[in-house]
């Protein structure tokens, strides 16, 4: 069976159900993939994004976001590129109350054992044990 991709909109329509008909259409996908009858398919990218929407536009708390995070992780028939970063990023989003991007970039570098990140943004790579925070000059 072929991959096919699912979108942002689609995640934030389930998990909001601000616009109930498409809510309900997502799920119906859903469940069809986890039946196999679909084999969806996501990236970090969508993750990201979909972090950012519901922390500034749904304004949820960093907790019930890494739980949206989590369930997509676990949902049978979805898969997500990268799902071991984005389940430690997802982690630390909320354990070192960071950006969600920043802490899918510690994750990132940790896996390609990178310890140096040239930043201005020091206030939140400080927070990862394993990253020496480096400012250009």
């Amino acid at each position: 069976m072929n991959p096919e991709f699912a979108d942002t909109n689609l995640f934030l329509r389930y998990l909001t159900n601000d616009v109930p008909a498409q809510a309900d259409a997502v799920e119906r996908l859903f469940r069809r993939a986890a039946r196999g009858e679909r084999a969806l398919i996501t990236t970090p990218l969508v993750i990201a994004e979909m972090v950012w929407t519901l922390e500034s536009f749904y304004a949820l708390p960093k907790d019930e976001i890494k739980e949206a995070v989590l369930g997509i992780l676990n949902t049978p028939g979805i898969k997500v590129e990268e799902s071991g970063l984005v389940l430690q990023a997802a982690v630390w989003y909320e354990e070192k109350n960071v950006d969600f991007i920043d802490a899918y970039h510690a994750a990132w570098m940790r896996a390609r054992s990178i310890d140096v990140a040239h930043t201005f943004d020091r206030k939140h790579f400080n927070r990862f044990e394993h990253v020496t925070t480096e400012v250009p000059a």
